[in-house]
């Protein structure tokens, strides 16, 4: 089992500089964690195609920039994941790579969750969310998403090894990921693809709804066919 000892957090972020600073101020009370001494720890944000102060917020808000034009989630998710690797490339495969979204809030124990499951022996963490109340979102759309997210979800406190992969809850090493090809040059749905390559390579990932995140009720997708277009198709019955 290899220590884990530095842990950096990328967050691919479109205009999103009205809802980054909620997110940049979660990761930093997780990267507080008492658990985490020792850690250390960087935010990588990645601002694709911004034509808004995504970038400044991002500086403003403690993170390192990286700023591109792919306008591609999976190019996004990867170049930090590149960027992460180099500026910590002293800590070699004792890395880990959390991601997470530009309008979803972290627990403040999330950093130490993923690295507790590392450190016992897990290559990958997949983790849930929770959907925030949002002007947009209506309770019967909200009503419609739980019975479709928890559909199959065992009664009771017991462990649910759930379905759903979200890049807005994601943990990897860095090795695992190496092998499994990182994420590849997806518009949608780069997530998914990492997670069922490492299954696909015999990597141990752990699904989990241990430590949910929060993540915006809003339906004005930044990426097609992500959780707002979700969301949107739920609203439209």
């Amino acid at each position: 089992m290899t220590v884990r000892d530095a842990c950096a957090v990328m967050v691919p972020a479109h205009d999103e500089a009205a809802s980054l600073p909620a997110t940049l101020r979660s990761i930093r009370a997780a990267a507080r964690h008492p658990a985490l001494s020792g850690v250390e720890v960087v935010t990588v944000v990645v601002a694709d195609a911004c034509a808004d102060d995504t970038a400044a917020v991002a500086r403003a808000g403690g993170a390192l920039v990286a700023r591109e034009s792919f306008r591609n989630v999976g190019r996004a998710r990867a170049a930090g994941a590149e960027a992460a690797r180099r500026l910590l490339a002293a800590h070699g495969d004792r890395l880990w790579l959390a991601t997470t979204d530009a309008d979803t809030v972290v627990p403040p124990h999330w950093l130490a969750h993923q690295l507790r499951q590392a450190r016992a022996g897990w290559d990958c963490v997949v983790g849930t969310v929770r959907v925030a109340p949002h002007p947009a979102l209506s309770a019967a759309t909200a009503a419609r998403h739980d019975a479709h997210y928890f559909a199959g979800r065992p009664p009771g406190a017991g462990a649910w090894r759930h379905p759903h992969v979200h890049g807005a809850n994601l943990g990897v090493a860095l090795g695992p990921y190496l092998v499994a090809g990182g994420f590849p040059p997806y518009t949608y749905g780069e997530d998914r693809s990492l997670v069922a390559a490492l299954e696909g390579t015999g990597h141990r990932v752990l699904r989990t709804d241990a430590c949910p995140v929060v993540t915006s009720g809003r339906r004005d997708a930044r990426a097609p066919h992500g959780f707002g277009a979700f969301l949107t198709a739920l609203a439209l019955g």
